[in-house]
């Protein structure tokens, strides 16, 4: 396995990411069109009920993946608040946001206290945070 950097660090599953996604774009337009073509006519109805069923699924996979992202979140802050503390003594500096904390899970434990410190400070952004990593603590279990 390749060691984990900024360049590398991000996580695609090209089938939930892109074959997921362009199978439901393509029925989704395809139940559009026949939606379309079908209005005033027996089929109707039918074509009806696989525009919303479509527009359903979407919904339904959007809010799957948002809730899963969400608890994950939750996981990442309280992790790094408690490595913030064991290194510390203190909690994590206010007003740091989710997406910077996000961000600072990817520094190594020496540097870690002051990079969370610069980035509430500073209002570093994630990409920025990520960036002035200088040793990389990967993050392996990630789903």
């Amino acid at each position: 396995m390749t060691a984990q950097s900024f360049e590398n660090h991000t996580r695609l599953v090209p089938s939930f990411h892109y074959v997921t996604f362009m199978v439901w774009l393509l029925t989704f337009i395809g139940a559009a069109i026949n939606l379309y073509y079908s209005w005033g006519t027996l089929a109707q109805y039918s074509a009806s009920l696989i525009f919303v069923i479509m527009l359903l699924l979407f919904s339904a996979l959007w809010y799957l993946r948002m809730f899963a992202l969400g608890a994950q979140d939750r996981a990442i802050r309280a992790e790094e608040h408690v490595r913030f503390l064991e290194l510390t003594g203190k909690p994590l500096p206010a007003g740091l946001t989710m997406r910077q904390i996000i961000g600072l899970r990817f520094a190594a434990d020496a540097e870690f206290p002051a990079l969370a410190e610069r980035a509430a400070k500073e209002g570093l952004s994630e990409k920025e945070i990520k960036q002035a990593v200088r040793v990389w603590r990967a993050d392996n279990d990630r789903i």
